[in-house]
């Protein structure tokens, strides 16, 4: 029998235990162990606990968790590159997602100037805006890319998620902002995007909804099982 070693996880954000997802994620994380056998390791890391690439050394994958604004949203960022660029699996939920597409616009497409408008609004490159609906504790359907990962970690191409955000990409920006490598994966019901992947990336996922939701209902998430064995696939 092959032996599984534990698989160590960051999760980027200042812990609430008043936050849904916060509760979340612990108890995805421990049903997914139970269910693969595996043990699973997480460390919370406050934005202001990040100075540098060191605080992320070690780990197999990095989570971009809900609770935006952030500490220091530069170090968000810093992480979130890291995992991009050193090709560590990643997972960005709500705050996670807006925060993804932001340190993709900055360093690969070189908008210097995008903003997040939760934190800039009047900034001229807000390329986070408010969502024309708020989707506090919303729950959608979603139309996922045939062949994205999401669609293989739910092995459907439809599918009905939660959400408590009120921010999403801004429209004026989207076309730009999406191309061959950043892609579009999954949209709501009215054609919104809510999901992006990374090409050429081993596990670059990131999604406006909030997978770990399910975890309250002793259920386990697909996407977060799919994010921790791409993590497990780091331990060989």
């Amino acid at each position: 029998m092959e032996i599984q070693r534990p698989v160590h996880i960051a999760l980027i954000g200042e812990h609430d235990p008043q936050i849904t997802a916060h509760r979340a994620i612990p108890i995805a994380l421990e049903l997914i162990g139970k269910q693969t056998g595996r043990a699973i390791h997480l460390k919370w890391l406050a934005t202001d606990q990040i100075a540098d690439d060191c605080a992320l050394e070690g780990v197999h994958g990095i989570w971009c968790v809900p609770g935006s604004p952030y500490r220091n949203e530069s170090a968000a960022l810093r992480a979130i590159r890291f995992a991009r660029e050193q090709r560590r699996p990643f997972l960005g939920t709500c705050g996670g997602f807006q925060h993804a597409v932001l340190e993709y616009a900055r360093h690969v497409l070189g908008w210097a100037d995008a903003a997040h408008g939760e934190t800039s609004p009047e900034a001229e490159r807000a390329l986070l805006t408010p969502l024309s609906c708020a989707l506090i504790d919303t729950l959608d359907s979603l139309r996922l890319e045939a062949d994205s990962l999401i669609a293989r970690a739910y092995g459907q191409q439809t599918i009905f998620e939660g959400y408590r955000c009120r921010f999403g990409v801004n429209p004026r920006f989207e076309q730009d902002l999406l191309g061959d490598d950043l892609h579009a994966v999954a949209r709501d019901s009215e054609g919104e995007l809510r999901a992006v992947e990374l090409r050429g990336h081993p596990f670059f996922v990131a999604t406006l909804f909030q997978p770990e939701r399910a975890a309250l209902e002793n259920r386990v998430p697909p996407l977060v099982r799919a994010f921790v064995d791409a993590c497990g696939r780091m331990t060989a």
